[in-house]
């Protein structure tokens, strides 16, 4: 993927360089390495770099894998808000009580459970939202998938959030 940044972001010019080498992101292939990169830019806020990422990634993922990006995007761009408001406030009533929000597109996605949960994982670490890391990493785990991609899929979201920053702070 070709994103220029300035001189002063080279480490994150370094890491994106890397992310697209052979082996860049052991675990991911090349379809759920750009589904991961699409959601998190989606996640960072930055329209016209989110966009870059979308045209990338309709050239090296399908339809179905696209759409299930921006889902998990979206999806966590509310849950996560939710869920650390949860984790963070001090009277832990509020998870005994029914969150009375839509989440169907946690399922029906079209896309295999794992790679959502990959980029759920994600928008989280973008995000911040610690309860939801902790439960799409364990539904990662139980799943079968191994640490190095768990780990590829956040360095993935570390790298194009920065990229995203930077960029937005450059327009």
């Amino acid at each position: 993927m070709n994103i220029e940044l300035p001189d002063y972001a080279k480490d994150i010019q370094l890491n994106l360089s890397s992310l697209f080498r052979a082996g860049g992101t052991p675990g991911l292939d090349s379809a759920i390495l750009y589904g991961t990169a699409l959601a998190s830019a989606i996640a960072s806020g930055n329209a016209a770099f989110a966009r870059t990422v979308e045209e990338a990634a309709t050239q090296n993922a399908d339809v179905a894998t696209i759409k299930a990006a921006k889902s998990a995007a979206a999806i966590m761009g509310m849950n996560n808000i939710y869920y650390r408001f949860l984790h963070l406030v001090e009277d832990k009533e509020y998870g005994t009580m029914p969150a009375k929000l839509r989440m169907n597109g946690l399922r029906g996605h079209g896309i295999d459970q794992k790679d959502f949960e990959l980029f759920s994982l994600a928008v989280s670490a973008v995000n911040g939202c610690g309860l939801c890391l902790t439960a799409h990493e364990h539904e990662l785990k139980q799943a079968g998938v191994s640490r190095e991609a768990v780990q590829s899929a956040v360095r993935v979201a570390a790298v194009f959030h920065a990229a995203a920053k930077v960029l937005a702070y450059e327009a």
